[in-house]
């Protein structure tokens, strides 16, 4: 009896393998509300919310540590080739860049806790919800078309990329025009400096994600020449 593609003679070697895959998407639920709850403790300043957060911020920890441990005792063990080690690898690095992005959201309600009886501009509130709602969006779709080894997904996630960074541009200037015009405002407005950097940051890793989904599928790194050929496929 033959097996082709993904199947494996070992039954309980499959079983491992969603295993992995499983827990990485538990880690990325994790992460999305972490993000959620540092933004929110950030805009509303709610203290026990950020006190959570920073808890919660442990068991994301906990769950890298136990994918590293599942990844490094299946390729020690069953000593996997081609697709099969290629996920497993990817599985790694997926996970270090969650637990990367569990530390921004981390950062958020730590600083929150820095700027008690403020009063956020209604702009830059505006301006920190929207990019929270584009950089949740990039990491749940990178976490989607790692799922689904999507490449094409995984492109299309890249390319927004530069919507992010638009937006934190927009917030740094924002906050150096308050800085400049009230030197009371320094202190403050740095914290937001830092806050919008974080989010900014947390996209970066949601790129890296999609480049991660990318590899899985094709076995070839998502190079800027790669991504202007793909996101010119998409477009036609």
């Amino acid at each position: 009896m033959t097996h082709t593609g993904t199947e494996h003679i070992v039954t309980a070697y499959s079983d491992e393998l969603a295993g992995l895959a499983q827990s990485i998407a538990e880690m990325g639920g994790l992460v999305e509300v972490a993000i959620e709850n540092g933004t929110k403790a950030l805009l509303t300043l709610d203290r026990e919310l950020a006190d959570l957060t920073i808890i919660a911020d442990r068991r994301i920890d906990d769950m890298q540590r136990k994918i590293d441990e599942m990844a490094v005792s299946m390729i020690a063990r069953r000593q996997p080739m081609a697709s099969d080690l290629r996920a497993i690898i990817t599985a790694i690095h997926v996970a270090n860049d969650l637990e990367r992005v569990g530390d921004m959201a981390k950062q958020l309600a730590r600083r929150s806790l820095k700027l008690e009886g403020i009063n956020l501009q209604p702009t830059f509130y505006n301006g920190v919800k929207n990019m929270k709602a584009l950089v949740l969006r990039q990491v749940k779709d990178a976490l989607d078309a790692y799922a689904d080894r999507d490449a094409t997904a995984a492109v299309e996630v890249c390319n927004r990329d530069d919507e992010v960074d638009a937006m934190h541009t927009s917030l740094f200037r924002e906050l150096l025009t308050y800085m400049l015009e009230d030197p009371r405002n320094i202190t403050t407005c740095t914290h937001l400096l830092f806050c919008a950097k974080n989010l900014e940051r947390i996209g970066d890793h949601a790129t890296n994600i999609a480049e991660r989904a990318y590899y899985l599928q094709t076995g070839k790194q998502l190079t800027s020449e790669e991504q202007q050929l793909q996101r010119t496929q998409i477009k036609a």
